[in-house]
């Protein structure tokens, strides 16, 4: 996964990049599994694991049903949060923002590149509605496969993605006796980062 072209110094994203390097060479399965974290209307959270598909200096990426809860959580409240557990190497990463929806054509060529069976499995599965089983999952998926046999797949209308736009990160590591490094980044005025540490 590309982190974008070179940055500034005391670039967050540039932070990101070098950690997010160090887990790929280090083998780590699913390195790009990241908790996402929304709230409705009424402020209740809710979190569940995504995956990461890209990142750079506009901001990081996911894709997922528009009708799920978390995409009509962040219709209603553009604000969420990130966060990546590299247990093997003691890494985390906090990361707060806005979120997007991205362009229609990016939307279309992730879905493209998705292997078949997921692209059906977008149309059969009405993320996060009540079904009556898991038979009428199954039965769903069998029709929407037949109804595609031979054709391409197009996207659904409900499905595509996101792009949070950071304005806060944290970079957390392991250290002895708790003692843990905690750096942070804030976007401030002129959309420049100010950096601190602060206590663990």
């Amino acid at each position: 996964m590309s982190s974008g072209a070179k940055r500034k110094a005391h670039d967050p994203v540039e932070h990101f990049g070098r950690w997010y390097a160090k887990v790929e060479e280090a083998g780590i399965n699913l390195p790009n599994a990241m908790t996402l974290a929304t709230a409705g209307s009424g402020g209740a959270p809710s979190a569940r694991i995504v995956l990461l598909k890209s990142f750079d200096e506009g901001g990081f990426i996911f894709f997922t049903n528009y009708e799920s809860r978390k995409g009509r959580e962040l219709a209603l409240n553009p604000r969420a949060a990130l966060m990546f557990w590299w247990r093997e190497l003691g890494l985390q990463v906090r990361i707060e923002g806005r979120v997007q929806r991205v362009a229609s054509e990016e939307s279309d060529a992730y879905f493209e590149s998705r292997p078949r069976g997921h692209q059906l499995g977008a149309w059969a599965s009405r993320q996060s509605r009540r079904i009556a089983g898991r038979g009428a999952l199954n039965e769903a998926f069998a029709k929407i496969r037949a109804a595609y046999r031979g054709k391409s797949i197009p996207r659904p209308p409900y499905w595509g993605g996101f792009r949070l736009v950071p304005t806060t990160f944290e970079f957390w590591k392991l250290r002895e006796n708790r003692l843990h490094e905690r750096v942070i980044y804030k976007r401030g005025a002129g959309k420049q980062w100010r950096t601190q540490q602060i206590s663990p």
